[in-house]
């Protein structure tokens, strides 16, 4: 649960996410920080030039910062690998072992028949029993995208759905609608 800067850091009890603490940093960006299951409080400072600082702080109610380290984007994404990936990963995983459900990520390729289409138009819609649940842009995820959503060349969708409803968005998505009757 993301909460504004009243909110608390008090540690949940186990097997529930930490309440996270988000903070507005006027001219530098944004702080998140949350209480470990250990008691200790780290937080990310994601400053607005995009460069994130992980901190380790003295004790939980302390402001006070006893290391915190420079993060580059290759950095900040080896970490949440090794930590296991996002939330988004986990629930896909999850989807991923429901009978009768495929995943599939598919590359909007220069001659797609969708590039430069919403996602809502007709040919995108990809019909019933699938649904574009994210795309993933210039190593961005944009989860539950609106249906007047542009792709273009380079996005990856992510589909799920029945598995011959994923083939026929598939084909859709490449030759567009008269071919993928």
């Amino acid at each position: 649960m993301l909460q504004g800067s009243t909110g608390s850091t008090a540690r949940p009890e186990e097997g529930v996410v930490a309440d996270v603490e988000q903070v507005k940093l006027p001219g530098v960006g944004v702080l998140h920080n949350f209480v470990t299951s250990s008691g200790e409080r780290l937080g990310v400072v994601t400053h607005r030039t995009g460069a994130k600082d992980l901190v380790v702080y003295e004790r939980p109610g302390s402001d006070r910062c006893k290391t915190a380290v420079r993060l580059d984007d290759d950095d900040a994404r080896t970490l949440t690998e090794i930590l296991g990936g996002t939330k988004v990963t986990e629930g896909l995983t999850a989807l991923q072992s429901l009978p009768g459900l495929t995943i599939d990520w598919m590359q909007v390729e220069d001659s797609s028949a969708c590039a430069g289409s919403e996602l809502g138009h007709q040919q995108l819609a990809g019909g019933e029993g699938v649904t574009i649940v994210a795309v993933i842009r210039n190593d961005r995820t944009i989860p539950s995208p609106a249906a007047d959503f542009r792709v273009f060349p380079g996005d990856t969708l992510v589909a799920v759905g029945t598995p011959e409803a994923v083939e026929r968005l598939w084909r859709v998505l490449q030759d567009g609608l008269e071919t993928a009757g």
